[in-house]
């Protein structure tokens, strides 16, 4: 049995200390190439986009005369969806815009209550306003989890074929309500149904 006890060529040493600085600068320059490209870090792709609406029956918020979540109610109208819960600070920042937004009876604003107590949600729209025409309570998160959400608040675009639009993540702005959502309201509108 022999021990191989040669050392490792000049060029061969060469190459172990230059590769990791190779590898390094390889990282630090797709980093660098995702910073720069302009892309919007906080926009979450959703692989829903184009398919129909995950089917959804939820029941509806308790003491109110609203009816639940239900995906039959889509067809033929456009539909915003608005996933919401009353203990999230970002979806009392987004209530004035969705309450700007529901003076527009082109299309239905409805909503997903997630994981949210009933008397919890019923003082938040009554403190701050209902824009909703439907309500349907998600006290698990299951349903929220068939629709891809990553957390609250988001709101989904649904066409009048019952597809998901458009999707967006995280809080609506004025800012992000004009050059983002109502484009695609306005694309889903024009489409045929």
């Amino acid at each position: 049995m022999s021990m191989d006890t040669r050392t490792p060529s000049p060029a061969r040493r060469r190459l172990l200390v230059v590769l990791p600085l190779l590898v390094f600068i390889g990282l630090a320059g797709l980093f660098l190439s995702q910073l720069v490209s302009g892309r919007d870090v906080s926009e979450i792709p959703s692989a829903l986009i184009g398919l129909q609406a995950p089917r959804t029956d939820l029941p509806p918020l308790d003491g109110t005369d609203l009816p639940g979540l239900d995906s039959k109610s889509f067809a033929g109208k456009v539909t915003l969806v608005n996933v919401f819960a009353s203990w999230c600070a970002p979806c009392r920042e987004e209530h004035p815009v969705l309450l700007a937004l529901s003076q527009d009876r082109r299309f239905v604003m409805a909503a997903l209550n997630y994981k949210d107590k009933p008397e919890n949600a019923r003082r938040f729209l009554g403190e701050l306003g209902n824009p909703f025409q439907a309500i349907g309570v998600d006290q698990a998160g299951r349903t929220a989890i068939d629709w891809g959400v990553y957390g609250v608040p988001e709101t989904f675009v649904i066409g009048k074929d019952g597809k998901i639009a458009y999707k967006h993540v995280g809080p609506l702005t004025p800012d992000s309500a004009k050059a983002l959502l109502l484009p695609q309201i306005e694309k889903a509108l024009a489409a045929p149904g």
